[in-house]
């Protein structure tokens, strides 16, 4: 099954823009498929690290699904004029779309992999409620070193899961991937950053109004000052360096 990839005005990348129904149902059937899948998402901080780092850039362009993350990105593929439903709805941060997996149709193994031992224990019976019919296993990402990335490729191996949700923060978790992808078992690799502690209520989801307004940043700031200021008041600098640099060599 593929899913057909759209341009991002301006930023020079690509997605798959759907809506939850529309995830819901490719998950159905990368989960018949029963294939290895990975599904990523864009928002400024991916689209900065595609046009810096070559192995990110790598996995991003062999990935068989990249949401729209992030506002910015979302509005500016609403250029385009593609979208056939309203424009929010494309918008499908981890969070949009997880509560919503009871509705895929055969998915029995579920993998949590990140965030501390309480939160992936909690995430874990958040899921259970969600999927009732799944059994759901969970693998912490505290202290993540090559020692604990081994076990859980080798804990990966003997669960056997159809789908996999990759907590560990970007880039580590992208990072991971690169590194391990060829040698996990076939399932459907999410990479979904800090929704595990969302789920699991450790860390507080901004209210959805903000989320509209595209203000999710201004939130996150608030919460997490010392960790969110540089991928808000840096790293939109490095990013327009990045893209006028394409723009001169003359790269769309």
């Amino acid at each position: 099954m593929s899913v057909a990839r759209q341009h991002i005005p301006v930023l020079g990348v690509e997605a798959t823009p759907l809506t939850v129904a529309g995830l819901l149902e490719v998950l159905a059937g990368f989960v018949d498929d029963g294939t290895r899948r990975t599904v990523v998402g864009h928002n400024l901080h991916s689209v900065t690290l595609t046009h810096s780092d070559a192995g990110f850039r790598s996995l991003y362009e062999n990935s068989d699904v990249i949401l729209l993350d992030g506002a910015p990105v979302l509005w500016l593929w609403g250029r385009t004029g593609n979208a056939e439903s309203p424009l929010m709805e494309y918008r499908l941060g981890s969070t949009d779309w997880l509560p919503s997996l009871g509705q895929v149709g055969g998915l029995e193994r579920i993998a949590v992999v990140g965030a501390g031992t309480e939160a992936n224990a909690k995430a874990v019976a958040r899921l259970q409620g969600i999927v009732p019919g799944a059994t759901v296993s969970g693998f912490p990402g505290e202290g993540w070193n090559d020692v604990v990335e081994t076990a859980a490729v080798e804990w990966l191996a003997g669960q056997r899961p159809q789908l996999v949700l990759l907590g560990l923060g970007m880039p580590l978790q992208e990072s991971v991937l690169q590194r391990r992808l060829d040698s996990l078992p076939p399932a459907i690799y999410c990479t979904v950053g800090g929704a595990i502690d969302q789920l699991a209520g450790v860390q507080k989801l901004a209210p959805r109004w903000l989320g509209r307004l595209g203000l999710e940043w201004a939130w996150r700031l608030l919460l997490h000052p010392r960790r969110v200021a540089y991928r808000v008041f840096g790293e939109p600098w490095v990013l327009l360096w990045l893209l006028t640099r394409r723009r001169l060599r003359g790269q769309s």
